[in-house]
């Protein structure tokens, strides 16, 4: 008996997929081999501080692969980093003020603030090699990407329903089995929206970090970064056009590539008792999961790892006890923590002699400058934090709650905060010269394009999470709009507004150092602030000026987290936490 021509069309068709699927999934693990290896091979190889940049368009290839590579390994080492210390300030009240208090200071310097120590360790630790000048990027850039995610990983943890920490500790679970099916699976969301925004900040960072002077020394490595900042300089639009477009492209491919898979794949996680009818799905992900080597190969390896793991850990004392949820959460610190506590304790010190011993060059006319530029950066960073909220809070929540709004929006908000803002300041810099402006208002817009996404995809994240059975609640009882925004979404999104108000606040920071002082054209266009005092500072090599600006950005954030953002988080950690 034969089967009618199309059934068998059909059962030919998915015969075949998985085997071209899993080609696909064989060529790109041929390709990732093929990149380490020739990333390895120009590291290694004898230090070249200035790289000739070349105009031409065909090198643009290979500018974006070292580019890419650079993010990318910055981004994991973002993505460690955020995981470890915020798991350790969301389990240790005793230190948890200071982590927190340190982060916030840490997300606001700017990153040219952070460019003389980075380079010139990782020059000296790893001399004859460009490793050591790659290391450095590569660190600049970690420090545009990584505040944001620890933000979001620890206002996680700080928000997990207590319902489900008791259920845990009922069900004995060891801190391994906790973090992977309880704590990485609830903070999956957040860290997915705030993974994009990061990118973002890396691609800003790029544009900074791939082409800088300190003092005397030049630094210029192949990449889009550079490429951007020559065209720039050079004044060739041809160029710099060809190299916005490239960013443009890259940011599409990883968008289609992998946020949206990731979103698809991260909105399992929701919070909810009752399953929603709307899901975010992927084309990609379709495909990856159709896959026989994504499906038995991974499998079959973590299960060896798992089952041996876990066996070992139903035999502790951990597994073995069910302890009352208060002293699970009041554990001890550990030995290893106060040793390394002690350690970063002198660190700070000799830190401070040093310091205190390069600001005796400082002048009264200098602090008199510095005192003037903060005040006028912090109202910039206020300004523009406030302007952005007013339009990303309701749109951020129309695409969060709608999904086919989302389908349209959703996939162009994540493109345009993808492409970093340095892309688009050549462009608003050589406009403002061609109309002879200035930058005093037109730095607040410059700030808009580094704050607003910070915000907008926080609130994307929290209108995401709110639970669908509490939105079908609100409908049943004909909640009206007003009682709907301040009874369900407001607190629903606070937590995520927080987050995204105290990441944008270090955006902003961080964006005042090019909105502030730029070169274009062979003209300098300047304002008045901390901002442009950094710039100016590490052009000139006047490392006094930067570390006393960088000290008065710190004073001013330990400020507003002492009066403002503690207040909030620990609101969002009480009256606005999701319990069942």
């Amino acid at each position: 008996m034969s089967l009618p021509r199309p059934l068998a069309r059909s059962l030919v068709t998915v015969r075949r997929t998985p085997f071209f699927i899993d080609l696909g999934v064989a060529a790109c693990a041929l390709a990732l081999f093929f990149a380490i290896v020739s990333t390895g091979v120009y590291w290694f190889q004898k230090p070249i501080p200035v790289v000739p940049i070349s105009s031409s368009i065909g090198a643009l290839h290979l500018y974006a692969f070292y580019s890419i590579v650079r993010m990318a390994i910055a981004y994991f080492l973002s993505l460690a980093f955020a995981i470890s210390y915020g798991y350790i300030a969301a389990y240790n009240p005793r230190i948890e003020p200071w982590m927190v208090a340190v982060l916030d200071i840490l997300q606001s310097i700017p990153v040219l603030s952070f460019l003389p120590p980075v380079v010139l360790a990782m020059v000296s630790l790893i001399p004859g090699h460009q490793l050591g000048i790659e290391m450095s990027v590569i660190l600049l850039i970690f420090t545009g990407q990584v505040w944001n995610l620890a933000f979001s990983f620890y206002s996680s943890l700080k928000t997990i329903p207590k319902e489900m920490l008791e259920a845990a500790s009922v069900f004995r679970y060891s801190g391994w089995q906790r973090f992977w099916q309880l704590e990485m699976p609830f903070s999956a969301i957040g860290l997915v929206w705030n993974s994009i925004v990061s990118v973002a900040g890396g691609w800003f960072a790029l544009i900074f970090c791939e082409t800088f002077t300190m003092g005397a020394r030049n630094f210029q490595l192949p990449g889009l970064g550079s490429y951007i900042q020559t065209a720039t300089n050079n004044g060739d639009v041809h160029a710099l056009l060809a190299g916005i477009a490239t960013v443009i492209l890259i940011v599409v491919a990883t968008d289609q590539l992998v946020w949206r898979p990731l979103i698809a794949w991260s909105d399992k996680f929701k919070f909810e008792q009752v399953e929603s009818a709307e899901h975010v799905t992927s084309p990609v992900l379709e495909l990856l999961r159709r896959s026989k080597i994504l499906e038995t190969l991974p499998g079959r390896v973590w299960n060896r790892v798992e089952e041996p793991v876990y066996r070992r850990l139903a035999k502790s004392k951990e597994c073995r006890v069910v302890r009352p949820l208060e002293e699970a959460k009041s554990a001890k610190v550990s030995p290893a923590l106060w040793a390394v506590a002690v350690a970063g304790g002198l660190a700070v010190c000799w830190a401070a002699a040093q310091a205190a011993f390069m600001l005796r060059t400082i002048t009264w006319p200098d602090l008199r400058l510095l005192l003037e530029g903060a005040a006028a950066t912090f109202l910039r960073v206020n300004a523009a934090l406030l302007l952005s909220a007013l339009w990303t809070i309701p749109v951020g929540v129309a695409i969060g709650l709608n999904p086919r709004l989302a389908r349209v929006v959703q996939p162009l908000a994540q493109i345009m905060a993808s492409v970093p803002a340095t892309a688009f300041f050549p462009i608003l810099l050589i406009g403002l010269v061609k109309i002879g402006g200035g930058l005093g208002i037109g730095s607040i817009a410059l700030m808009l394009l580094g704050t607003q996404w910070y915000i907008l995809f926080n609130v994307i994240a929290g209108a995401m999470s709110i639970p669908s059975d509490l939105r079908e609640v609100c409908t049943v009882c004909r909640f009206t709009r007003w009682q709907k925004w301040t009874r369900l979404i407001l607190p629903g999104i606070f937590p995520y507004l927080i987050t995204g108000m105290v990441t944008a606040s270090g955006g902003a920071w961080n964006a005042s150092v090019m909105a502030e002082y730029s070169h274009v054209q062979g003209h300098t266009l300047s304002t008045i602030g901390l901002g442009a005092q950094i710039d100016a500072a590490t052009d000139s090599g006047r490392f006094a000026m930067l570390l006393l600006a960088t000290i008065f950005i710190s004073l001013m954030v330990v400020t507003m987290n002492r009066l403002v953002w503690r207040r909030l988080y620990r609101l969002a950690e009480t009256r606005f936490k999701l319990e069942g």
